[in-house]
């Protein structure tokens, strides 16, 4: 089944006003026209798309399932228009990379600025997800590139060592763990923890730590953003568990005071990985031997 991006603009403007007079006025469409590119459509696709009442009308489900696929379409349309403008003015390539918030608080500012000082040809975009779903998005040929906390769990990719990282505590200066230069994971467990969204590997860690040691990880404010968490610490709603850069970083801003965690798996593995395919485009395999160089595929 073929649509035409008419009927579906039409259909948009219909939503977004209410009215069909009006939404054909917004397409410049007659409204006979109008009418029958809409009946035309709900006969193909055998459902109605919106309910006529007094006031105008309004989508049914499977009208605001359609819209929902048209917003989608537009913006890569938007996205597509822009990318391929960009040619006209030298720019000979572009990088969907998506990585985790750790590995863009950490280590990738530098590298993308370096990358870009020596390709300035190509444009890098750079997208924040959790670990799992940056292994998706590469998989599934959402994003060029990911940068991730290991393990890789997806099929279909092709990893390599980025950088080590390792988790620290942050808590309240004068917290009672803070009489202690080090502290166990065990220890916060009789604390409230103030961490990011679930799906995030540093609460996935400790998530599964917790279930192994048999206790509860009270979990009772999770946030987007390491700047939040930082500032409900300090404000004494829990301690938490970041990235030592990060950590150290926020020692510097906020009444709060970093302290190692005494853990084997607070040290922690970056990888970097892109599609499993015999040959690489030559912007994306500069990249990954910028932020990879001489090591290994794991």
């Amino acid at each position: 089944m073929r649509f035409d991006l008419v009927t579906l603009n039409l259909v948009l403007a219909i939503a977004d006003t209410r009215s069909i007079t009006r939404g054909a006025e917004r397409e410049n469409l007659a409204l006979a026209a109008a009418s029958k590119r809409v009946s035309d459509l709900e006969a193909r696709l055998g459902v109605s798309l919106f309910e006529r009442h007094a006031r105008g009308v309004r989508p049914t489900a499977a009208g605001r399932a359609l819209l929902r696929h048209i917003r989608g379409l537009n913006a890569s349309l938007h996205a597509l228009e822009s990318e391929v403008a960009e040619f006209a003015r030298g720019i000979r390539g572009h990088l969907r990379v998506v990585a985790n918030a750790s590995a863009i608080a950490e280590h990738l500012p530098a590298d993308l600025a370096a990358f870009a000082k020596k390709h300035p040809g190509v444009r890098v975009s750079l997208e924040e997800l959790t670990s799992s779903e940056v292994q998706a998005a590469v998989a599934e040929g959402r994003a060029d590139a990911g940068v991730f906390i290991g393990p890789a769990q997806e099929p279909g990719l092709l990893c390599r060592a980025y950088r080590e990282g390792r988790l620290s505590i942050l808590v309240p200066r004068g917290h009672v763990l803070a009489r202690q230069a080090a502290q166990p994971f065990d220890a916060l467990l009789d604390f409230d923890i103030v961490g990011l969204h679930a799906g995030a590997a540093a609460h996935e860690q400790m998530l599964q730590r917790a279930q192994a040691l048999g206790r509860p990880l009270n979990a009772r404010m999770q946030v987007h953003g390491f700047d939040a968490i930082a500032q409900l610490v300090e404000a004494g709603l829990g301690v938490a568990v970041l990235p030592s850069v990060v950590a150290e970083r926020f020692a510097q801003l906020f009444a709060v005071q970093p302290l190692p965690l005494r853990e084997d798996w607070a040290q922690r593995q970056y990888l970097v990985a892109v599609q499993a395919q015999p040959v690489l485009a030559p912007p994306l395999r500069h990249f990954i031997d910028l932020l990879s160089p001489h090591r290994e595929q794991a």
